[in-house]
């Protein structure tokens, strides 16, 4: 009887110094923001404001320091040529502005510059049999299949830098924790792409039925009529 007391005190401190040892790291990827000479004819234009997407994500972040503490381990993922674009076009150091975000909140912040790097930070950005994601957020344009990440940037109307849902699975599900939260703030995701994001990962991911709007000063709203959260 003893021994099988010994025998049970021992896997469970084998176990919660495996727990301590595990870490948990929470991703926000930031989209680019569209440029003023695509935008500026259409009847309703984008991204009046550069900071529609980086504004969005902040607010969120906020919200995350108060439920994780000071500590926790946070990602930024921000799509760089987009801002360095939109700099231009403002007059203004963009991505000073977001560096100050990462300085403000202590935030991790890794700047990526095409689609793939996106996949390849998830699987390899972190020694992932150490360091879980327990949660994944977007704030950018998007379509019902895809995360769009410099839409009316370098083309009208369209993008150059993508994440697809037939990408999702070049993701390794071992990425995530069981319980990941996992939300798509962008227009039109629940539509199509949550569905292949849980096929491919094993984790929901909460997306729009419809558009959503980055105009409001908080968190994007839904703005289409019978427009829902759904994964």
């Amino acid at each position: 009887m003893k021994l099988r007391l010994a025998i049970f005190a021992l896997a469970s401190l084998f176990a919660a110094a495996a727990a301590q040892a595990q870490q948990r790291e929470y991703i926000v990827l930031v989209g680019g923001p569209s440029l003023h000479e695509w935008e500026q004819y259409k009847a309703q234009p984008h991204d009046h404001w550069w900071a529609n997407f980086v504004h969005a994500a902040r607010v969120r972040t906020q919200e995350l320091r108060a439920q994780l503490g000071p500590d926790a381990f946070i990602t930024w993922l921000v799509y760089r040529p987009g801002y360095i674009d939109r700099g231009q076009q403002e007059g203004h150091d963009l991505i000073a502005n977001i560096n100050s975000v990462r300085d403000k909140y202590n935030l991790h912040l890794v700047y990526f510059d095409r689609g793939g790097d996106v996949v390849n930070y998830l699987n390899n950005g972190q020694p992932r049999e150490r360091v879980k994601i327990c949660g994944f957020e977007y704030f950018g344009h998007s379509n019902k299949a895809c995360f769009l990440f410099d839409y009316s940037n370098v083309i009208d109307s369209a993008s150059k830098a993508w994440l697809h849902e037939s990408e999702l699975r070049r993701i390794d599900r071992h990425d995530f924790v069981r319980d990941a939260y996992v939300k798509s703030w962008g227009c039109h995701t629940g539509e199509s792409m949550s569905k292949l994001w849980r096929e491919a990962t094993g984790t929901k991911m909460w997306g729009a039925i419809g558009k959503t709007d980055y105009s409001t000063g908080d968190l994007p709203a839904l703005s289409s009529v019978g427009g829902k959260w759904v994964y």
